[in-house]
Protein backbone atom coordinates (compact mmCIF):
# COMPACT_ATOMS: atom_id res chain seq x y z
CA UNK A 1 0.00 0.00 0.00
CA UNK A 2 2.70 2.07 1.16
CA UNK A 3 4.49 1.80 -2.35
CA UNK A 4 1.13 2.32 -4.35
CA UNK A 5 0.87 5.85 -2.38
CA UNK A 6 4.28 6.42 -3.27
CA UNK A 7 3.72 5.73 -6.85
CA UNK A 8 0.69 7.70 -7.17
CA UNK A 9 2.03 10.96 -5.89
CA UNK A 10 5.14 10.88 -8.57
CA UNK A 11 2.70 10.79 -10.60
CA UNK A 12 1.16 13.74 -9.76
CA UNK A 13 4.40 15.80 -9.53
CA UNK A 14 5.27 14.41 -12.90
CA UNK A 15 1.95 15.46 -14.46
CA UNK A 16 2.24 19.34 -12.78
CA UNK A 17 5.43 19.56 -14.42
CA UNK A 18 4.65 18.65 -17.97
CA UNK A 19 4.41 21.54 -20.70
CA UNK A 20 1.15 22.71 -21.39
CA UNK A 21 -0.49 21.29 -24.83
CA UNK A 22 0.22 22.45 -27.98
CA UNK A 23 -1.58 24.93 -29.69
CA UNK A 24 -3.41 23.14 -32.88
CA UNK A 25 -2.83 23.56 -36.52
CA UNK A 26 -3.16 27.36 -37.95
CA UNK A 27 -4.24 28.20 -33.96
CA UNK A 28 -2.93 31.86 -33.14
CA UNK A 29 -1.89 33.31 -29.67
CA UNK A 30 -3.71 36.49 -29.43
CA UNK A 31 -1.69 39.86 -29.76
CA UNK A 32 -1.96 43.35 -28.81
CA UNK A 33 -3.57 45.46 -31.23
CA UNK A 34 -0.58 47.54 -33.00
CA UNK A 35 -1.36 51.23 -33.01
CA UNK A 36 -1.90 52.79 -36.26
CA UNK A 37 -0.12 55.97 -38.08
CA UNK A 38 -3.85 57.95 -37.10
CA UNK A 39 -3.45 56.41 -33.39
CA UNK A 40 0.24 57.44 -32.60
CA UNK A 41 -0.22 60.77 -33.79
CA UNK A 42 -2.75 61.10 -31.47
CA UNK A 43 -1.09 59.57 -28.38
CA UNK A 44 1.54 61.56 -29.16
CA UNK A 45 -0.10 65.20 -28.79
CA UNK A 46 1.38 67.42 -26.61
CA UNK A 47 0.01 67.64 -23.09
CA UNK A 48 -3.47 70.37 -22.77
CA UNK A 49 -3.24 73.38 -20.61
CA UNK A 50 -5.73 71.63 -18.55
CA UNK A 51 -7.41 68.41 -18.65
CA UNK A 52 -11.42 68.54 -19.69
CA UNK A 53 -14.15 66.93 -18.38
CA UNK A 54 -16.28 65.14 -21.38
CA UNK A 55 -19.16 62.40 -21.31
CA UNK A 56 -20.11 60.05 -24.02
CA UNK A 57 -23.17 58.58 -23.59
CA UNK A 58 -23.72 56.87 -27.28
CA UNK A 59 -21.81 56.28 -30.26
CA UNK A 60 -23.76 54.38 -32.16
CA UNK A 61 -24.07 52.66 -35.65
CA UNK A 62 -26.55 54.72 -37.39
CA UNK A 63 -25.80 52.83 -40.41
CA UNK A 64 -28.58 50.16 -39.84
CA UNK A 65 -26.68 48.10 -42.89
CA UNK A 66 -26.41 44.81 -42.86
CA UNK A 67 -22.54 42.90 -44.07
CA UNK A 68 -23.07 42.99 -47.44
CA UNK A 69 -23.57 39.52 -49.45
CA UNK A 70 -24.46 38.86 -52.92
CA UNK A 71 -25.15 35.36 -52.17
CA UNK A 72 -27.44 35.06 -49.43
CA UNK A 73 -29.33 37.44 -46.94
CA UNK A 74 -26.81 38.11 -43.91
CA UNK A 75 -28.36 39.78 -40.83
CA UNK A 76 -25.26 40.66 -39.53
CA UNK A 77 -24.34 44.51 -38.87
CA UNK A 78 -21.61 45.74 -41.94
CA UNK A 79 -19.63 47.56 -39.00
CA UNK A 80 -18.99 47.28 -35.54
CA UNK A 81 -21.48 48.06 -32.54
CA UNK A 82 -18.69 49.05 -29.99
CA UNK A 83 -18.39 52.50 -31.61
CA UNK A 84 -19.17 54.05 -28.18
CA UNK A 85 -15.88 51.72 -26.39
CA UNK A 86 -13.77 53.12 -29.42
CA UNK A 87 -14.62 56.92 -28.71
CA UNK A 88 -13.81 56.30 -24.90
CA UNK A 89 -10.79 54.58 -25.78
CA UNK A 90 -9.45 57.47 -28.79
CA UNK A 91 -10.57 60.42 -26.12
CA UNK A 92 -8.65 58.73 -23.08
CA UNK A 93 -5.70 58.48 -25.17
CA UNK A 94 -5.34 61.53 -26.63
CA UNK A 95 -1.95 63.18 -25.31
CA UNK A 96 -1.35 59.93 -23.45
CA UNK A 97 -3.95 60.61 -21.59
CA UNK A 98 -3.61 63.85 -20.79
CA UNK A 99 -6.82 65.87 -22.43
CA UNK A 100 -10.00 64.60 -21.63
CA UNK A 101 -11.09 63.09 -18.17
CA UNK A 102 -14.09 60.40 -19.76
CA UNK A 103 -16.52 60.15 -17.00
CA UNK A 104 -18.98 57.28 -17.42
CA UNK A 105 -22.61 57.64 -18.65
CA UNK A 106 -22.51 54.30 -20.89
CA UNK A 107 -23.71 52.45 -18.13
CA UNK A 108 -24.86 55.00 -15.78
CA UNK A 109 -27.68 52.92 -15.07
CA UNK A 110 -25.60 50.33 -13.10
CA UNK A 111 -22.96 52.67 -12.14
CA UNK A 112 -26.46 54.27 -10.13
CA UNK A 113 -27.14 51.30 -8.79
CA UNK A 114 -24.01 50.10 -7.37
CA UNK A 115 -23.89 53.16 -5.05
CA UNK A 116 -27.29 52.70 -3.83
CA UNK A 117 -26.28 49.63 -2.84
CA UNK A 118 -23.27 50.48 -1.32
CA UNK A 119 -24.96 54.04 0.42
CA UNK A 120 -27.78 51.15 1.54
CA UNK A 121 -25.15 48.74 3.04
CA UNK A 122 -23.49 51.30 5.04
CA UNK A 123 -26.38 52.76 6.57
CA UNK A 124 -27.02 48.52 7.66
CA UNK A 125 -23.97 48.43 9.36
CA UNK A 126 -22.77 51.96 10.46
CA UNK A 127 -26.46 53.47 11.19
CA UNK A 128 -26.82 57.26 10.73
CA UNK A 129 -22.94 57.75 11.22
CA UNK A 130 -22.12 55.62 7.65
CA UNK A 131 -20.23 58.33 5.30
CA UNK A 132 -21.73 59.16 2.16
CA UNK A 133 -19.73 58.48 -0.85
CA UNK A 134 -18.59 61.47 -2.94
CA UNK A 135 -20.97 63.30 -5.49
CA UNK A 136 -20.51 61.83 -8.84
CA UNK A 137 -18.16 63.82 -11.20
CA UNK A 138 -20.28 65.99 -14.23
CA UNK A 139 -19.08 66.99 -18.23
CA UNK A 140 -19.18 70.02 -19.07
CA UNK A 141 -18.58 68.84 -22.74
CA UNK A 142 -20.48 65.36 -24.36
CA UNK A 143 -19.75 63.99 -27.52
CA UNK A 144 -22.30 63.12 -29.85
CA UNK A 145 -21.91 61.80 -33.64
CA UNK A 146 -21.72 58.39 -34.48
CA UNK A 147 -21.19 55.90 -37.49
CA UNK A 148 -23.21 57.76 -39.89
CA UNK A 149 -22.35 55.45 -43.26
CA UNK A 150 -21.83 52.14 -44.64
CA UNK A 151 -21.50 52.16 -48.51
CA UNK A 152 -20.32 48.58 -50.01
CA UNK A 153 -19.07 48.00 -53.04
CA UNK A 154 -18.57 51.32 -53.72
CA UNK A 155 -16.19 50.77 -56.87
CA UNK A 156 -15.44 47.02 -58.09
CA UNK A 157 -13.13 45.79 -60.70
CA UNK A 158 -10.33 43.20 -61.86
CA UNK A 159 -7.99 42.14 -64.66
CA UNK A 160 -7.25 38.39 -65.55
CA UNK A 161 -6.17 36.45 -68.48
CA UNK A 162 -6.17 32.55 -69.26
CA UNK A 163 -3.56 30.55 -71.86
CA UNK A 164 -4.19 27.52 -72.55
CA UNK A 165 -5.88 26.39 -69.52
CA UNK A 166 -3.53 28.37 -67.41
CA UNK A 167 -4.13 31.69 -65.92
CA UNK A 168 -4.97 34.11 -63.04
CA UNK A 169 -7.20 36.42 -61.97
CA UNK A 170 -7.05 39.89 -59.40
CA UNK A 171 -10.39 41.47 -58.19
CA UNK A 172 -10.79 44.05 -55.70
CA UNK A 173 -13.40 46.22 -53.97
CA UNK A 174 -13.68 49.86 -52.32
CA UNK A 175 -16.24 49.86 -49.46
CA UNK A 176 -16.04 53.23 -46.99
CA UNK A 177 -17.24 53.84 -43.69
CA UNK A 178 -17.94 57.49 -42.35
CA UNK A 179 -17.78 58.90 -38.76
CA UNK A 180 -19.56 61.98 -37.22
CA UNK A 181 -18.30 63.53 -34.60
CA UNK A 182 -19.47 66.68 -32.69
CA UNK A 183 -18.50 68.53 -29.51
CA UNK A 184 -21.67 70.00 -27.72
CA UNK A 185 -21.32 72.62 -24.62
CA UNK A 186 -23.45 71.42 -21.69
CA UNK A 187 -24.16 74.79 -20.60
CA UNK A 188 -25.61 76.51 -23.66
CA UNK A 189 -26.52 73.59 -25.78
CA UNK A 190 -24.16 75.08 -28.80
CA UNK A 191 -23.05 72.48 -30.80
CA UNK A 192 -18.50 73.92 -30.38
CA UNK A 193 -17.01 71.65 -33.22
CA UNK A 194 -17.98 69.33 -35.69
CA UNK A 195 -15.70 66.95 -37.42
CA UNK A 196 -16.55 64.07 -40.26
CA UNK A 197 -13.99 61.08 -41.34
CA UNK A 198 -14.46 59.02 -44.03
CA UNK A 199 -12.17 55.49 -44.12
CA UNK A 200 -11.53 53.42 -47.33
CA UNK A 201 -11.78 49.67 -46.83
CA UNK A 202 -10.26 47.65 -49.83
CA UNK A 203 -10.79 43.81 -50.50
CA UNK A 204 -8.26 42.49 -52.52
CA UNK A 205 -8.49 38.57 -54.10
CA UNK A 206 -5.43 37.22 -56.13
CA UNK A 207 -6.02 33.73 -57.92
CA UNK A 208 -4.39 31.48 -60.27
CA UNK A 209 -5.34 28.52 -61.89
CA UNK A 210 -4.43 25.50 -64.32
CA UNK A 211 -6.20 23.00 -66.65
CA UNK A 212 -4.34 21.26 -68.66
CA UNK A 213 -4.17 18.29 -70.17
CA UNK A 214 -0.22 16.87 -69.39
CA UNK A 215 -1.05 13.52 -71.41
CA UNK A 216 -3.57 11.79 -73.62
CA UNK A 217 -5.36 10.10 -70.12
CA UNK A 218 -3.48 12.89 -67.25
CA UNK A 219 -4.98 15.83 -66.91
CA UNK A 220 -3.05 18.85 -64.76
CA UNK A 221 -5.52 20.79 -62.44
CA UNK A 222 -4.52 23.32 -59.45
CA UNK A 223 -5.40 26.27 -58.26
CA UNK A 224 -4.24 28.76 -55.62
CA UNK A 225 -5.29 32.51 -54.32
CA UNK A 226 -5.48 34.78 -51.49
CA UNK A 227 -7.95 37.49 -50.47
CA UNK A 228 -6.93 40.06 -48.35
CA UNK A 229 -9.69 42.39 -46.45
CA UNK A 230 -9.19 44.79 -43.90
CA UNK A 231 -11.76 44.12 -40.98
CA UNK A 232 -14.14 46.80 -40.55
CA UNK A 233 -13.88 47.50 -36.57
CA UNK A 234 -10.43 48.62 -37.38
CA UNK A 235 -10.95 51.13 -40.01
CA UNK A 236 -14.24 52.30 -37.73
CA UNK A 237 -11.39 52.30 -35.14
CA UNK A 238 -8.56 55.02 -37.89
CA UNK A 239 -11.93 57.29 -38.01
CA UNK A 240 -12.76 57.57 -34.33
CA UNK A 241 -9.30 58.41 -33.74
CA UNK A 242 -8.96 61.19 -36.66
CA UNK A 243 -12.05 62.75 -35.38
CA UNK A 244 -10.42 62.85 -32.12
CA UNK A 245 -7.53 64.56 -33.29
CA UNK A 246 -9.27 66.95 -35.21
CA UNK A 247 -11.36 68.06 -32.56
CA UNK A 248 -8.54 68.62 -30.30
CA UNK A 249 -6.63 70.91 -33.35
CA UNK A 250 -9.97 71.99 -33.88
CA UNK A 251 -10.46 73.52 -30.10
CA UNK A 252 -7.50 74.95 -30.26
CA UNK A 253 -8.10 76.97 -32.92
CA UNK A 254 -11.45 78.32 -31.58
CA UNK A 255 -9.96 78.78 -28.01
CA UNK A 256 -12.13 76.43 -26.52
CA UNK A 257 -9.14 74.71 -25.23
CA UNK A 258 -5.41 74.96 -25.03
CA UNK A 259 -2.22 73.53 -25.42
CA UNK A 260 -0.12 73.72 -22.61
CA UNK A 261 2.97 74.95 -24.84
CA UNK A 262 1.83 77.87 -26.97
CA UNK A 263 4.76 77.31 -29.41
CA UNK A 264 3.72 73.26 -29.71
CA UNK A 265 0.46 74.59 -30.30
CA UNK A 266 0.76 76.79 -32.94
CA UNK A 267 3.17 74.76 -34.74
CA UNK A 268 0.42 71.84 -34.86
CA UNK A 269 -2.64 73.74 -35.72
CA UNK A 270 0.27 75.30 -38.60
CA UNK A 271 0.46 71.91 -39.63
CA UNK A 272 -3.17 70.72 -39.79
CA UNK A 273 -4.55 73.78 -41.87
CA UNK A 274 -1.08 73.84 -44.60
CA UNK A 275 -1.56 69.90 -45.25
CA UNK A 276 -5.51 70.00 -45.06
CA UNK A 277 -7.12 68.88 -48.62
CA UNK A 278 -9.98 70.98 -49.03
CA UNK A 279 -13.25 69.65 -51.09
CA UNK A 280 -12.85 69.90 -54.76
CA UNK A 281 -14.71 72.64 -56.41
CA UNK A 282 -14.24 71.50 -59.88
CA UNK A 283 -14.06 67.98 -61.54
CA UNK A 284 -9.87 68.58 -61.86
CA UNK A 285 -9.21 68.46 -57.64
CA UNK A 286 -11.31 65.57 -57.74
CA UNK A 287 -9.42 62.64 -55.92
CA UNK A 288 -8.23 59.74 -58.69
CA UNK A 289 -9.27 56.08 -58.16
CA UNK A 290 -5.74 54.25 -56.78
CA UNK A 291 -3.85 53.17 -59.35
CA UNK A 292 -3.18 49.57 -57.73
CA UNK A 293 -5.85 48.53 -55.32
CA UNK A 294 -2.92 46.15 -53.36
CA UNK A 295 -1.33 49.19 -52.33
CA UNK A 296 -4.35 51.06 -51.29
CA UNK A 297 -5.65 48.63 -48.99
CA UNK A 298 -3.93 50.60 -45.97
CA UNK A 299 -5.21 54.22 -47.30
CA UNK A 300 -6.19 55.83 -43.69
CA UNK A 301 -9.10 57.84 -43.11
CA UNK A 302 -9.93 61.05 -44.74
CA UNK A 303 -11.39 64.34 -42.85
CA UNK A 304 -14.47 66.80 -43.54
CA UNK A 305 -14.03 69.36 -40.90
CA UNK A 306 -17.72 71.67 -40.35
CA UNK A 307 -16.41 74.46 -38.40
CA UNK A 308 -16.53 78.32 -38.46
CA UNK A 309 -13.66 78.68 -40.95
CA UNK A 310 -13.36 81.27 -43.79
CA UNK A 311 -14.22 80.28 -47.03
CA UNK A 312 -11.35 79.32 -49.33
CA UNK A 313 -10.35 80.99 -52.08
CA UNK A 314 -11.05 78.28 -55.37
CA UNK A 315 -7.79 79.47 -57.46
CA UNK A 316 -5.32 78.90 -54.46
CA UNK A 317 -7.08 75.11 -53.92
CA UNK A 318 -4.29 72.44 -54.20
CA UNK A 319 -4.54 69.02 -53.41
CA UNK A 320 -1.67 68.57 -50.61
CA UNK A 321 -0.73 65.39 -48.54
CA UNK A 322 -2.82 64.41 -45.88
CA UNK A 323 -2.69 64.82 -41.99
CA UNK A 324 0.05 62.15 -41.99
CA UNK A 325 0.90 59.85 -45.27
CA UNK A 326 -1.87 57.35 -44.36
CA UNK A 327 -4.23 59.85 -43.58
CA UNK A 328 -5.18 62.84 -46.48
CA UNK A 329 -7.20 65.67 -44.91
CA UNK A 330 -10.26 67.55 -46.68
CA UNK A 331 -11.53 70.54 -45.41
CA UNK A 332 -15.13 71.74 -45.54
CA UNK A 333 -15.38 75.61 -45.15
CA UNK A 334 -18.49 77.84 -43.80
CA UNK A 335 -19.26 80.55 -42.95
CA UNK A 336 -16.98 83.01 -40.78
CA UNK A 337 -17.70 82.86 -37.16
CA UNK A 338 -16.18 82.68 -33.88
CA UNK A 339 -17.04 79.04 -31.74
CA UNK A 340 -17.15 80.50 -27.81
CA UNK A 341 -18.24 77.76 -25.21
CA UNK A 342 -17.38 77.30 -21.95
CA UNK A 343 -15.78 74.00 -20.34
CA UNK A 344 -17.10 73.14 -17.45
CA UNK A 345 -15.71 70.83 -14.57
CA UNK A 346 -16.57 68.46 -12.68
CA UNK A 347 -17.28 68.63 -9.10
Amino acid sequence: MGWFLIVVVGLLGLAGCAPPPAREFLEEAPTVTLPSVTAAELETLPRAKRKVDIAVYQFADLTGKNEPNDNLAVFSRAVTQGGTAFAVDALRRAGNGSWFTVVERTGLASLLQERQLVTATRKEIDGDNARPLPPLHFAGLIIEGGIIAFDGNVVTGGLGANYLGIGGDAKYRKDTVTVAMRVVSVQSGQVLTSVTTTKTVYSVSVQGSAFKYVAVNKLLQAEAGITRTEPTQLAVRQAIDLAVYATVVEGARRKIWRFADPVAERSIVQKYLAQEKYEPWAPEHQQAIPASPVAAVSQGPVLRVHGNADKPDPANLQPQGGLTSAAPVRRQAADSASAPGIIGTGG
